[in-house]
């Protein structure tokens, strides 16, 4: 907690854990945040050791912040902060989500003994972020990437639509949401990540 207690610390590495972003990226991710805040928060973790600050080859030279190895590992303790929260009945899955918190509700939320046997290459398009899903023997693993080539993509302007299709089951032939590919494969998918039964 000493090293990632501080208001929003955790927020930025859950936004990490998919792959580097810049310092806009994180801002938009994280709606309330401000730069300076941001700032603060992004050198802690770098002297901690949790995060790194690179530049992207050319191209682009773009700035990037990205996960060390010991800070990708932090994936597992968010996960169960994430089933413990949607624990309570106060949990309002309503609320604004960044797309990293909806790809990261996906891992947190898939029943893995359902999945098991179930293989499938999916793709996100999350306000204009991209993800590429991968149900394999039980696992889930996302990462962000082209999403070109995955047997089924949803595609959102933001991340609430997709999770109230995953979540209340509205039907994927609502829009906002725009489904290509295989219907029925998604469908399986969405069956496979729900939420628990509420303890409080």
């Amino acid at each position: 907690m000493e090293l990632v207690g501080e208001r929003w610390s955790l927020l930025i590495v859950r936004e990490l854990l998919f792959g580097p972003l810049r310092f806009s990226d994180l801002r938009k991710g994280l709606p309330g945040i401000s730069a300076k805040v941001l700032t603060e928060r992004l050198t802690g973790l770098a002297e901690a050791g949790i995060l790194v600050r690179r530049r992207l080859d050319p191209p682009s030279a773009a700035q990037v912040y990205e996960l060390t190895r010991w800070g990708q590992a932090a994936d597992v303790a968010i996960m169960e902060l994430g089933r413990w929260a949607a624990l309570s009945s106060r949990h309002d899955p309503s609320l604004p989500l960044s797309p990293a918190s909806l790809m990261m509700s996906f891992r947190t939320m898939i029943d893995s003994e359902a999945a098991s046997g179930f293989d499938a290459d999916l793709g996100f398009v999350v306000a204009g972020q991209a993800f590429r899903a991968d149900v394999s023997n039980g696992a889930l693993t996302i990462v962000r990437g082209p999403v070109e080539g995955a047997q089924a993509i949803l595609t959102a302007p933001c991340a609430p639509p997709i999770a109230a299709h995953v979540y209340n089951a509205i039907p994927l032939s609502e829009p906002p949401v725009d489904l290509a590919g295989d219907a029925a494969l998604m469908a399986r998918f969405i069956g496979l990540v729900s939420l628990p039964e509420k303890m409080a």
